[in-house]
């Protein structure tokens, strides 16, 4: 009996916290004033504590009496102040919930500690999330919020099954990669567009990387072809971005298949290790010229997305098929002529088919290291391409020796 007591009182002190802390939250900022503050919070979480912990029953009950008020002072606020921003009126709802969840269980208290954080931090970020989505035109906000629309609508539509007629695929899974690897992808967009020039070439490549390493190193050749004194630093922004695709497929396999990474972190991760100091040492002999940036386009766009999903589906299906026909041999192949075009689809499909048991780990951990050589070499041959004959040389040079050592990893385990 002590034992529930204290059980019950401590989690009565975290509903108590996680209101406190979004109280102060909103009693510092522009819009708590009045309203709601550091006091008013913590009695919500625990309203909703006391009523989840004796009387369960009656919280949508409570929810509602509590609405009352609440919309009443609302008016006053808009009336007094002009303000009609919702976000302290939702929050105090949402304080309530997060009271009743934090006696539910030991993970219900879990779980309100971590949306009690993020809430606050989420609060706290107005201005800097202001200025975020104010970078952003118009156009590319309407785009992302239709891709993601479109993804969020057409997810729970597809059926989450192997489909005979589609030869075995699984429509749902296919689509939850796409929505994956752009949403990946558009996190790092976000961030590039925010970080711009101002803070270095060094880092707008690495995220450059992260949007697609095939885009920047075709625009870096090209601004290299029109300028070609800026060979040094159009080599360092191809290599960095080349490189950051290693550890964008480890957050692939993380996330689709985790029993596979530590088996794909040694080689990965030393080709990583080599290609960071490479790429020093091209920063360094690039210090002297002008920075410049890569061009990338919003990855939030249906017809790219469309288009990795059909490459996907198709690399699925040529591995299982190759695997089936000629053995281990057929996955290598599969991966080197996939990975030449793309990394993400051989990177997922292999995760997937280990997970599965139709591959070991170790053809899996070769497969993948294999496409990401082969996609190094589609950077390094681009860069010929479309470059100079000094940037050619530079790149093959830097991503050579990294794919070099990712083979002798491979060889050795």
């Amino acid at each position: 009996m002590v034992e529930i007591v204290d059980s019950l009182f401590l989690r009565f002190l975290v509903a108590f916290g996680i209101g406190a802390l979004i109280g102060l939250e909103r009693e510092q900022a522009e819009s708590g004033g009045m309203f709601a503050g550091s006091r008013t919070f913590p009695l919500f979480a625990l309203i909703g504590a006391i009523v989840q912990a004796f009387f369960p029953g009656l919280l949508a009950a409570t929810l509602l009496v509590i609405a009352i008020p609440l919309t009443v002072a609302y008016v006053a606020k808009v009336l007094t102040e002009g303000d009609i921003g919702l976000t302290t009126l939702v929050a105090a709802v949402l304080t309530v919930l997060l009271g009743a969840i934090t006696v539910s269980s030991e993970r219900g208290t879990l779980v309100a500690i971590i949306v009690g954080g993020v809430v606050t931090v989420l609060l706290s970020a107005k201005p800097t999330i202001h200025r975020i989505v104010n970078r952003i035109d118009e156009r590319e906000r309407r785009a992302s919020l239709k891709f993601i629309l479109v993804v969020v609508v057409v997810l729970p539509l597809l059926p989450d099954r192997e489909i005979d007629v589609l030869y075995g695929l699984n429509p749902r899974f296919i689509w939850l990669m796409v929505g994956f690897v752009t949403g990946l992808s558009f996190v790092a967009y976000i961030l590039s567009r925010i970080v711009g020039a101002k803070r270095g070439i060094a880092l707008t490549g690495i995220l450059g990387g992260f949007v697609s390493s095939t885009a920047t190193t075709v625009s870096m050749s090209e601004r290299t072809r029109e300028n070609p004194d800026i060979y040094r630093i159009g080599t360092f922004s191809i290599v960095v971005a080349s490189i950051v695709m290693f550890p964008r497929a480890l957050i692939e396999v993380a996330v689709v298949n985790p029993t596979l990474l530590p088996q794909l972190l040694v080689p990965l991760g030393a080709m990583t290790g080599i290609g960071v100091l490479i790429s020093g040492v091209v920063y360094w002999d690039s210090q002297a010229e002008p920075e410049t940036e890569a061009d990338l386009k919003n990855p939030f766009r249906l017809r790219p997305a469309l288009f990795f999903g059909a490459v996907f589906a198709v690399v699925l299906l040529v591995s299982q098929s190759a695997h089936s026909v000629f053995g281990v041999s057929g996955i290598y192949a599969t991966a080197f002529l996939s990975g030449l075009a793309d990394v993400d689809a051989i990177t997922l499909t292999l995760s997937a088919l280990e997970a599965e048991g139709e591959i070991s780990a170790s053809t899996a951990t070769t497969g993948i290291v294999i496409g990401a050589i082969a996609n190094t070499l589609t950077k390094a041959g681009l860069a010929w391409l479309l470059g100079t004959a000094a940037l050619g040389r530079r790149v093959t040079v830097a991503l050579g020796a990294v794919s070099a050592l990712g083979i002798l990893v491979v060889v050795v385990l």
